[in-house]
């Protein structure tokens, strides 16, 4: 009984991570994004000017998913925002959906997602969240993890009854983990 059952339990393990391309199931994904801002101090004459693109925020993000099919994600993601030229800290706990609306060796894809900003202590701001974005998932040999890049719009809106707003749009790049 013991060898049944060890050896029924060495099928499953096979039949299930020896699929060549995983449709469903959970996934862990990490990702860095910025932004960028025009340097306004930037001249073609002077050296000491600096760069005349500047990152201007710093997004850190961890999500927990489930891939629905081929086409469907949905996670849950908290994420660190530090908008360092306004000196701001947010951090973000939100649901987001992504479709892939090309699919192939590699996907092209669009996503939501919304959320509320956590006020953490002093120096966070509390308020809500909502993302757009595009983006292109390239997959490794074995089509089990892959590589997201694209884009992300997103709005901030926190203070008095949310009457401020940061919008921005992010370079985003991602690992994910089947």
């Amino acid at each position: 009984m013991k060898h049944t059952i060890t050896l029924l339990f060495c099928l499953i393990n096979i039949s299930l991570f020896s699929q060549s391309e995983k449709t469903k199931g959970l996934f862990y994904k990490i990702s860095l994004a910025t932004t960028l801002a025009v340097n306004e101090d930037y001249t073609i004459i002077e050296d000491d000017s600096g760069p005349l693109i500047n990152p201007s925020a710093l997004f850190i993000n961890n999500t927990i998913g489930y891939q629905l099919d081929k086409r469907n994600t949905i996670g849950f993601n908290a994420e660190y925002n530090w908008q360092h030229k306004q000196g701001l800290h947010f951090f973000p706990l939100y649901v987001n959906m992504r479709h892939n609306i090309i699919v192939a060796d590699d996907n092209v894809f669009v996503r939501a997602g919304y959320g509320k900003l956590l006020k953490l202590g002093s120096s966070f701001e509390k308020g809500s969240l909502y993302k757009l974005g595009i983006g292109y998932q390239i997959f490794d040999d074995d089509y089990q993890n892959s590589w997201l890049l694209g884009l992300d719009f997103s709005r901030k809106r926190f203070g008095h009854r949310e009457t401020e707003k940061i919008s921005s749009v992010a370079i985003f790049l991602e690992f994910v983990l089947f």
